[in-house]
């Protein structure tokens, strides 16, 4: 049975479900709507543009018998919270569905639209942790109306879902910046496919490759784009990698930041917003050193701004599903038979989806306001095994039985649990949920100025100074006499003899 003979089942007879319906039916590709499955009775027995409305959802499974090799569900309630997807995943499930799709983006559906296009195959994110916020993305996108919108690291995760929500703020043009041929080829021809079936607003897509390394490109590059907001998620950021490439680490975090606000200040960009980590709180890494200064760096280049103009960061801790993130990590680990592999059963930490900490993201670069620094709420830590029992379950086996979990110890810049904030920097609500705003924080133990200059060599060629190019040694002691908690955790992580590398004996300078 090929696809457009398979049959489809929308769970949900609501307008999202309706609209989906009408937009199968229209495109006469995606397979035949066969029914309707909801809970409400009194649409329960009748038809919908002459589909069946079937349920309640949970009693359905006796009833269906559908072929697992072709027959598809698909979840398309907006205002269903976490527990009621997880109930309806599992009704599903005991109906002998094997291909379960949902509808992301809830807050583009509750503006009015649903595309067959927007859905996805269900995942462990759908039915884990709380319920994330909703924000009704035409509203807070407003102020990008007619703008020229920059991503840096717009093939990422967090990058490219940035690109997607953007599609709704009625943008004039959305530069996807990146190094990454792969990945930015990849999310411009997704953007034209979701613009192709009708989502969004128009808004002309433009990809960049290109090194924000390079000073003199970035220059030209917002100087010719002319671009009025930048989101700036690119970074390297895996925090064992970055041990073994501090040099990368800093040269690309902090003077590729830096090179972005110096074009950003002198262009008149007239918002720019930083992507920051909990790893820049006290870091114990040298990626959580580069993200503190990359903190600090904003909050200093924001005093020299004009009259209008706003740079500000936005902090957050992990996110569920991005790329070299645990959970898909854990699905591959699982897929080959586990053992799933947990640094340690206190391990904890703040998740996020991606989809809502983009969403808070772009909420934040409308309403924030020049040199102010602010966090999302993540709610209460998971401890990191808990989750990894909870996808194993989720991939229908038994934890410890069926998949064993292993704990291999912490590696070096890591800790077990990670601090959102400084006592210092007492975070407070603003009007809109989810944002805090935190007291900005002058560095303590070091000028930033001076530091930056100390870098510089290490991570430029620079005459008179080739001793210090590339030298990973001289870069890691001016790191620690300036971050004592750094100094402090490489102290404690020799003593216990910790080995200086991400899981093998080998050691790589570069």
């Amino acid at each position: 049975m090929n696809n457009s003979e398979s049959r489809l089942y929308i769970i949900g007879a609501g307008f999202a479900g309706q609209m989906i319906a009408k937009d199968i039916v229209s495109k006469k590709v995606f397979g035949t709507v066969t029914a309707f499955l909801d809970d409400d009775k009194n649409v329960i027995g009748s038809k919908i543009e002459g589909i069946p409305v079937l349920g309640p959802i949970e009693s359905m499974a006796d009833a269906l018998h559908p072929d697992p090799s072709c027959d598809q569900a698909l979840i398309a309630i907006p205002s269903a919270g976490t527990d009621r997807i997880r109930e309806i995943y599992s009704a599903l499930k005991k109906c002998g569905f094997t291909q379960i799709k949902i509808l992301p983006s809830i807050s583009q559906v509750i503006d009015g639209k649903a595309h067959f296009i927007q859905a996805r195959d269900i995942n462990p994110l759908d039915i884990l942790g709380r319920t994330p916020i909703v924000i009704p993305l035409t509203k807070s996108l407003s102020y990008l109306r007619g703008k020229r919108v920059l991503i840096t690291g717009a093939g990422g995760s967090i990058g490219s879902e940035l690109a997607r929500q953007l599609l709704s703020g009625g943008a004039e043009r959305l530069y996807l910046f990146g190094h990454g041929e792969n990945s930015i080829v990849n999310i411009y021809r997704e953007l034209h496919v979701l613009q192709n079936e009708g989502v969004g607003q128009k808004a002309s897509v433009v990809p960049i490759i290109g090194d924000m390394k390079d000073k003199e490109y970035v220059r030209y590059i917002i100087s010719h784009t002319h671009a009025d907001v930048i989101f700036h998620c690119a970074a390297y950021k895996h925090v064992p990698m970055m041990e073994e490439n501090s040099v990368a680490s800093i040269e690309n975090n902090v003077f590729g930041t830096k090179n972005l606000l110096d074009a950003a200040l002198e262009f008149g960009v007239e918002r720019f917003v930083l992507i920051s980590t909990d790893k820049a709180v006290d870091p114990v890494s040298v990626y959580g050193v580069s993200k503190m200064l990359c903190e600090k760096l904003v909050n200093e280049y924001s005093k020299k701004t004009k009259e209008n103009q706003s740079f500000m960061f936005v902090r957050f801790g992990n996110v569920l599903g991005s790329r070299g993130s645990i959970l898909p990590i854990f699905m591959e680990q699982i897929k080959n038979g586990g053992p799933v592999t947990v640094t340690d059963p206190n391990m904890e930490r703040y998740f996020m989806t991606i989809p809502e900490a983009c969403s808070l993201v772009l909420q934040t670069g409308g309403v924030g306001k020049n040199g102010f620094s602010y966090l999302l709420d993540m709610g209460d830590p998971i401890k990191i095994v808990d989750l990894a029992r909870q996808i194993i379950k989720f991939s229908g086996f038994t934890p410890d039985e069926d998949i064993k979990i292993q704990y291999i110890g912490c590696r070096r810049g890591e800790r077990l649990e990670e601090p959102l904030w400084l006592d210092e920097e007492n975070p407070k609500p603003t009007e809109y949920k989810k944002i805090l705003v935190l007291t900005n924080i002058p560095p303590k133990t070091f000028n930033l100025q001076e530091l930056i200059e100390k870098l510089e060599p290490i991570c430029t060629f620079t005459k008179g100074k080739e001793k210090l190019y590339r030298n990973s040694i001289e870069l890691k002691q001016i790191l620690r006499q300036a971050v004592p908690t750094l100094d402090q955790f490489y102290i404690e992580k020799e003593k216990e003899g910790l080995q200086i590398d991400m899981a093998t004996s080998v050691k790589v300078v570069l």
